[in-house]
């Protein structure tokens, strides 16, 4: 009974005071640094603050890795080989209409022909066809052909027989040349007709359709580039495309780095008919 009192007692005692020992204060003692490592550390991140600034300098200075030149310089892209083969949806349409004058008896064709109609097309559909059919259709005329009993056709029948013909052919001709003008096709239509440009104006004459030529797939990957960074100026959600952008930035510089160790010369002239610098697609390139 004594135990159960003197146990009751210690506890309140054991438990009245909620004072805790107060902790040896040394953190004035660890955090001390001396002068000589204070100087140090100051150099240290002076040293970096200032090699962030020239980073950041060099990446102002730098060409845009996609356009291939420096703000303020659109001249250089605009002047290029690349930039004057390119026809625009917006030169298309303000283009003149194509179409025939039946009182004039003129013939007005496409500035921008559709895909497929080169020189050897042009000379058949408008030049050759034109003229047979026309002389087909004059002799099967009634009035041009000769009957029994009756005497041949004069000149002055088969002349007008003749232009009725022209004159038909021309206006179904007129049609036709608005048929294949290069408005009527879509915008993968335009790119197709940009890619045939680009082949033939970055090919040598000895072979024009030379695909496998580095500066052809050159001019081709920057043609891309720039129909993606068109549409991603105006998608800018667009993250699978932005993928397509970077893999074609980093073959345009890959086919431009072969280039480059197979001649050097031919690496600076297709440089400067793409509007691009050096410092545009050599080295570390961030997309």
């Amino acid at each position: 009974m004594l135990g159960t009192h003197l146990a009751q007692c210690s506890r309140p005692l054991a438990s009245s005071s909620s004072a805790r020992a107060a902790p040896l204060h040394t953190s004035a003692v660890l955090q001390a640094v001396s002068p000589r490592t204070r100087k140090t550390l100051q150099t240290l991140k002076a040293n970096v603050q200032r090699r962030e600034e020239i980073q950041q300098q060099a990446r102002q200075n730098r060409p845009h890795v996609i356009l291939g030149h420096k703000a303020g310089e659109e001249a250089k892209w605009q002047t290029s080989d690349l930039a004057r083969t390119l026809v625009t949806e917006a030169q298309v349409q303000s283009a003149k209409l194509p179409g025939s004058d039946i009182r004039t008896g003129m013939l007005s064709l496409p500035q921008y022909f559709n895909y497929g109609v080169g020189a050897a097309e042009k000379e058949t559909l408008f030049d050759v066809l034109p003229a047979l059919t026309a002389q087909s259709q004059a002799q099967l005329n009634p009035h041009a052909q000769r009957k029994e009993g009756e005497p041949a056709p004069s000149s002055q029948t088969l002349k007008k027989a003749e232009g009725e013909a022209s004159l038909k052919e021309l206006y179904k001709t007129g049609l036709f040349a608005r048929l294949i003008d290069l408005r009527n096709a879509n915008a993968r239509g335009i790119a197709c007709e940009n890619r045939r440009r680009i082949v033939a104006a970055f090919s040598e004459p000895e072979n024009p359709n030379d695909t496998g030529r580095p500066e052809v797939q050159a001019a081709l990957a920057t043609y891309k580039i720039r129909n993606i960074w068109e549409h991603l100026d105006r998608s800018k959600r667009d993250i699978a495309n932005r993928r397509s952008l970077r893999r074609a930035v980093h073959e345009r510089a890959k086919i431009l780095r072969y280039l480059k160790e197979v001649d050097e010369d031919r690496y600076d002239r297709v440089l400067e008919r793409l509007g691009l610098e050096r410092s545009a697609v050599e080295g570390e390139l961030v997309v």
